[in-house]
């Protein structure tokens, strides 16, 4: 299997991609009202930075919601019906005018996509690491007036209109993407206690400072939850370029969006990483099913269905053709890379060794 992941520097106000070409869009946009955006905004549209100098906050929200409303136009072209949108977003807590408010960033996004006809799904929410001293905004210790701290972000999901996508009857390509009932209840659940944000690594600090990645994990099991092998995805706020990672290690095609040429070279040392990093994600998946098989074993559980590429047990017939592929090689393209991707056979002999994410 072959995959391609294409690397734009432009604005995604103006997509460079035609009508229905991408099946998913997996991306985290610039927060509106947290400090270390304004510029960006203010680059994008004059008004905001206005807005901010006369300390008028709440004009500031809804201009740099206008901003993003743009590019959600766009991800509603470039979506095809029934196609998924993830988008996460944290809101923002912020004295502008002289009080104290939090700027509901999440409320705003959902707003924008119901207006475009999407319809919203459940959303998901995930702890990030806060630091310490933030816990004590306000007045500390003394009641009443401390504030609760923010240390949770959303993935807010929505489908393009009011029909799931339709495939063929018994399409390979979306039953080998299947994943393992236990991983269904882990990822399905509306909160993701086993994900914690992390710090940047970027060597350059003009770089980290115009970077706010979220963790692989993310972007690699929405794209597991609302993909299948072939197709495209989408980060129209591209960055440092996790979502092709994650879509590269999951064995979809991705495009990326990104204003700033400089993060492209960041993700050239990335993608080297994407075939070692690929072995290690398949083995921690299947060791974590063959614990999970262990574990139910144990507790005098049987199971009914075994899957057919690697004969172990499963839990339900739709996991039985179920496939995981790593990435053989990864070549630059015109414009971007090539990705080969070869299909796991059995199980490595060093999965029951390794430990699951």
């Amino acid at each position: 299997m072959e995959t391609r992941h294409r690397v734009v520097v432009d604005d995604s106000r103006q997509l460079p991609l035609p009508d229905d070409s991408v099946e998913l869009v997996v991306t985290s946009p610039p927060y509106p009202m947290i400090e270390m955006w304004d510029d960006v905004f203010a680059a994008l549209d004059p008004s905001v930075g206005e807005a901010l100098d006369a300390a008028e906050g709440r004009r500031a929200f809804e201009l740099m919601h206008e901003v993003l409303a743009d590019v959600w136009a766009e991800v509603e072209r470039v979506l095809v019906d029934g196609g998924i949108a993830c988008v996460n977003v944290g809101d923002a807590t912020r004295s502008v005018d002289g009080s104290f408010r939090v700027y509901q960033n999440h409320a705003r996004v959902v707003d924008a996509f119901e207006s475009l006809g999407f319809e919203p799904l459940p959303e998901i929410l995930w702890r990030k690491p806060a630091n310490s001293g933030a816990k004590f905004m306000g007045s500390g210790m003394v009641p009443p007036n401390a504030y609760v701290t923010l240390e949770h972000e959303y993935v807010l999901v929505f489908r393009n209109g009011t029909e799931s996508r339709s495939f063929e009857p018994g399409a390979d390509r979306r039953y080998e993407a299947a994943y393992f009932w236990e991983e269904r209840n882990r990822w399905f659940s509306d909160v993701w206690a086993d994900v914690r944000g992390e710090h940047q690594t970027l060597s350059r600090d003009d770089l980290r400072d115009r970077s706010a990645a979220y963790p692989f994990e993310i972007p690699y099991r929405l794209i597991n939850m609302y993909s299948v092998y072939g197709d495209a995805v989408l980060d129209p706020f591209w960055g440092t370029g996790t979502t092709s990672l994650a879509a590269l290690v999951a064995g979809r095609n991705s495009v990326g969006v990104e204003r700033e040429r400089e993060f492209t070279r960041v993700f050239d040392e990335r993608v080297a990483e994407a075939p070692s990093l690929s072995r290690s994600v398949v083995a921690d998946r299947l060791a974590a099913h063959e614990s999970f098989v262990a574990d139910r074993r144990a507790d005098g559980e049987t199971f009914d269905y075994e899957s057919e590429t690697y004969g172990f047990p499963v839990t339900t017939s739709q996991e039985t053709d179920l496939r995981l592929y790593t990435v053989e090689s990864v070549a630059e393209a015109d414009d971007g890379y090539r990705a080969v991707h070869a299909p796991v056979e059995q199980v490595p002999a060093d999965a029951a060794e390794t430990d699951p994410q």
